[in-house]
């Protein structure tokens, strides 16, 4: 797949409708974390060096087709324009003479940000009136909200069909990326996955097996394989429903070549509660009154010595319970080494998803890792093998 980025295009005196994601916290009309806006500025300020004039699209919250006050996109105005330290232009609708008044009247230098996207109907419909209605603004389109690259929205794929378009500075780099971890990555591959559920996760095991060299999974979705496995875990969250997939997902792994790893020994606990007294046994002899919350340090040194045998790493969830002390030891340790691994240069690491990115950052680890993507839903779809309407309209 290949794609043209601001680099490719001629901007200069063009009005540039710019995709994003702006949908930021808030709290009493305050961002809270600005870092999806201060993500878009590099793109930002390469459209305006070329010439091109800025106009914003985006979505905020989920107002289901209808004008929601509260999620109008005139709240982020302010923290925008702190940013891009320059002046944002808001204007109240993201169609019609609303709009075109707003961005025919901005100077050379302003930004132009158009409302909320989904207080149209026809923005997740992808309706096709809309979609040119948005055109009918701007002279190229570029998208710069991966995260929103899943869905095909009006204002994702519908308007990429019908403008010159590109990826913008954050989705270029999240292609590449991803491109480098599972499209043509340095043998071996390790990928971690953790988490809760098997059966949230089914797509996603199913392509990595047949993509990478070993697949880590950890948290609760250990315990099923566990279970699979004949093994017992006690009170452990456990989907022993979900059995037979996992036997399944273990038959195919081993005829593609890839080696799972499961726990070796396991943090057990009677409660759970931070602090909670606890123990470190075999992963088959977790006593009957408790529950798996963590990978012990056993398991963790296996993994270190498959992390430093690998090439491309890719990580998606937690190893356990990291949002309670210490069952975020193993979590903890793990992210620690692919970080030395990778700034040492031995390692490419690539990481998404919300529990991911927050425990990575809580490990201290984070800002060690080649790219770590915000994008949540579409990182998750893009590790499944899925294709994202976004990105594919964007395909030249």
């Amino acid at each position: 797949m290949g794609w043209k980025t601001l680099d490719d295009m001629d901007l200069a005196g063009k009005v540039v409708l710019l995709r994003v994601d702006v949908n930021v916290p808030m709290e009493h009309g305050v961002v809270t974390d600005a870092t999806r806006i201060e993500k878009i500025v590099p793109t930002v300020k390469d459209i305006q060096a070329k010439g091109g004039k800025v106009v914003l699209l985006a979505h905020f919250d989920r107002p289901k087709g209808k004008v929601v006050p509260e999620m109008s996109l005139g709240h982020v105005q302010a923290a925008l324009a702190g940013a891009l330290d320059c002046k944002v232009v808001f204007a109240a609708d993201c169609i019609g003479p609303v709009a075109a008044e707003a961005i025919a009247a901005a100077a050379p230098g302003d930004v132009v940000l158009l409302e909320n996207t989904r207080f149209h109907a026809g923005e997740e419909k992808n309706d096709p009136a809309l979609a040119r209605a948005m055109a009918d603004l701007g002279d190229v389109f570029v998208n710069d909200a991966f995260s929103a690259a899943h869905r095909a929205h009006a204002s994702t794929e519908g308007l990429a069909r019908l403008l010159p378009a590109a990826a913008g500075r954050l989705m270029a780099a999240e292609l590449k990326a991803l491109e480098a971890a599972l499209g043509q990555p340095q043998r071996p591959v390790v990928a971690v996955v953790g988490g809760a559920k098997v059966s949230t996760k089914l797509d996603l095991l199913g392509n990595l097996v047949s993509k990478v060299d070993h697949l880590v999974i950890g948290g609760g979705m250990a315990n099923t394989f566990l279970v699979a496995q004949g093994i017992e875990v006690g009170k452990s969250l456990a989907e022993r429903d979900m059995a037979d997939t996992a036997r399944e997902i273990l038959a195919k792994a081993q005829a593609a070549g890839c080696t799972i790893h499961l726990p070796i020994d396991v943090v057990v606990a009677r409660e759970f509660k931070a602090h909670a007294a606890h123990d470190t046994v075999a992963a088959a002899a977790c006593p009957a009154d408790a529950m798996i919350l963590d990978a012990g340090p056993q398991t963790v040194a296996a993994l270190e010595a498959v992390f430093a045998s690998a090439k491309t790493l890719i990580w998606n969830g937690p190893l356990g319970a990291f949002e309670l002390e210490p069952f975020d030891a193993a979590t903890n340790a793990a992210a620690r080494s692919v970080a030395r691994l990778t700034r040492a240069g031995s390692l490419i690491s690539v990481a998404g998803g919300g529990d991911t990115v927050a425990a990575l950052n809580k490990a201290g680890a984070a800002e060690d890792f080649s790219f770590i993507s915000t994008a949540g839903g579409a990182f998750l779809e893009w590790m499944e093998g899925k294709a994202l309407p976004g990105v594919a309209a964007l395909d030249v």
